[in-house]
């Protein structure tokens, strides 16, 4: 490769449609092109008209909002270049995406097979619920989807197929993340008390960060550490320990763009160089896509063999990295992530976000990493740092993925063109697993589901049998069973108990921790 096929991000830009008024509502697409218009704007390239008829590169991070026949392609026809756009793509849902996109855009344009590569994604989730909760449809200028639209998408309402998972009614992210934070929180030894306060600290700082993020949902305002760790009315418990503020906030209308292109290119562009960002790298991985096949729920392999192969592949040290954004729908993920980079959690020389969290910024669907890269890219420009990694997460802590961005290119060697990590990670062996589980047995982790009103619908227990230590899968099994694991009081993981076959639903295990009669 030659100097001149060294990426360059040249132009970013961030939309917020804040109004939840019908009459407002504007499509993802609509949101998505204004994004790219406002990238466009922040190259500064001497001919604003040659960049964007030089973009023959479109790829979309799948949004969550409305079904389109061909969001790319309506993309490059809205922006005057569908003639000339040879690559188009349409990623599967993921919050690993933005990096995934990202990288492989970077990669085009260091082997020269694109000029100029457009990254993009977008959410107007606030909007499309104003139009549910008016009962009326969208605007008539939206799109025409390509199936019918009967709800608002949510993840936590989503098909959980035909598995074990599904028999037990868990799968969803406000589930298995609740694992994960307990089976940590056991792990470093910490009580349950203390984990809540570690959390509201957590996302207080993430607040703080979002109130002053013209882009972020939340800003102008942040919330305490005492309103966050505060379980009540207004922030009711979901997954325990995790009550409302600290689960992702999806309602959302945002939407943002990258645009990519080579260093000869950017300077046959008229770009100031002032505006170059160097993408040095990227890496991702995932696990299981069934979760209860993990190996264990108090590490994640994924994430650390991501930051680790992405900033391996990027020639950089862990020290070298100034700026950091580490995804965040649940605190277990940052919580993870900074172990693994040897971070303090809170009041840190550097803070573990960017933009705010998922909370306080707002879930922007799988699109959030698009977020953090634009804003990476500005404080790069700034001079508030020389390197920064974005760790990008989707699924059930399932698939990762990691960019590093300098304000410098790289010091040794060309773009990284390969992924230095297989698609999944099979070296780390789980646990042999147990369909029909019955006897004595012990909590691997677990978590409760919450009511509206506040009271425990139901628990969740992995957990292993004494017999041969094979896992399991179970619900609660009695009322004072769920009572204690929704108390919030000592520690659930590590007790024993008894699980058995539910009579009237196959394949179902129920877990208690007073034998029951028949066993």
């Amino acid at each position: 490769m030659s100097p001149s096929e060294t990426p360059v991000i040249i132009g970013v830009g961030d939309i917020k449609n804040r109004s939840t008024a019908v009459a407002d509502a504007k499509e993802p697409a609509t949101l998505m092109l204004e994004a790219i218009q406002v990238a466009i704007k922040d190259a500064a390239s001497s001919s604003a008209s040659g960049l964007r008829s030089a973009i023959d590169s479109i790829d979309v991070v799948k949004t969550w909002t409305w079904p389109y026949p061909d969001l790319p392609g309506l993309l490059a026809q809205n922006l005057g270049v569908d003639r000339s756009v040879k690559w188009k793509r349409y990623s599967e849902h993921g919050g690993d995406k933005p990096g995934k996109l990202f990288d492989e855009a970077a990669k085009r344009i260091a082997e020269g097979e694109c000029k100029v590569a457009v990254v993009t994604g977008g959410e107007a989730l606030a909007s499309l619920s104003a139009c549910a909760a008016a009962k009326k449809l969208p605007p008539s200028g939206w799109t025409a989807p390509s199936e019918a639209v009967d709800a608002v998408f949510t993840p936590t309402g989503r098909d959980l197929g035909n598995n074990l998972g599904a028999v037990h009614q868990i799968g969803a992210p406000i589930h298995v993340y609740p694992l994960y934070e307990n089976a940590f929180r056991a792990r470093q030894g910490q009580s349950p008390k203390a984990n809540h306060e570690e959390s509201a600290n957590l996302y207080a700082e993430f607040s703080k960060v979002a109130e002053s993020n013209e882009y972020a949902w939340g800003y102008g305002r942040s919330d305490s550490v005492e309103v966050i760790g505060k379980v009540g009315e207004k922030n009711r418990m979901i997954c325990y320990p995790y009550p409302l503020l600290m689960n992702a906030f999806n309602t959302v209308n945002l939407a943002s763009a990258v645009i990519l292109t080579s260093a000869s290119f950017a300077n046959s562009l008229g770009v100031p160089k002032s505006k170059w960002i160097y993408p040095l790298g990227g890496a991702g991985t995932k696990d299981s896509d069934e979760f209860w096949k993990r190996p264990n729920f108090y590490s994640s392999p994924s994430i650390s063999r991501s930051i680790d192969a992405g900033i391996q592949v990027s020639g950089v040290s862990p020290g070298e990295l100034d700026l950091i954004d580490i995804y965040s729908c649940f605190p277990i993920v940052p919580k993870l992530a900074a172990q693994h980079l040897g971070l303090p959690l809170v009041g840190g020389k550097k803070p573990l976000t960017l933009l705010g969290g998922l909370t306080s910024f707002g879930g922007a669907g799988n699109n959030y990493s698009m977020h953090a890269l634009t804003e990476m890219t500005r404080q790069l420009r700034d001079g508030k740092g020389r390197k920064g990694l974005v760790l990008c997460n989707g699924g059930v802590l399932s698939y990762q993925y990691v960019i590093v961005l300098s304000k410098e290119p790289r010091k040794e060697g060309t773009y990284p063109t390969e992924n230095p990590l297989p698609l999944q990670i099979t070296d780390v062996l789980a646990p042999a697993l147990v369909l029909d589980a019955e006897g004595e047995a012990v909590v691997e982790t677990y978590t409760v589901e919450f009511n509206r009103d506040g009271s425990p619908l139901r628990g969740y227990i992995v957990g292993r049998l004494k017999s041969h230590n094979k896992r399991f899968l179970a619900n609660h099994g009695d009322e004072d069973t769920l009572r204690q694991m929704a108390s919030g009081v000592g520690e659930i993981v590590g007790r024993s108990g008894w699980v058995w076959q539910d009579t009237q639903e196959k394949g179902r295990g129920l877990f208690a921790f007073d034998r029951p009669a028949k066993l």
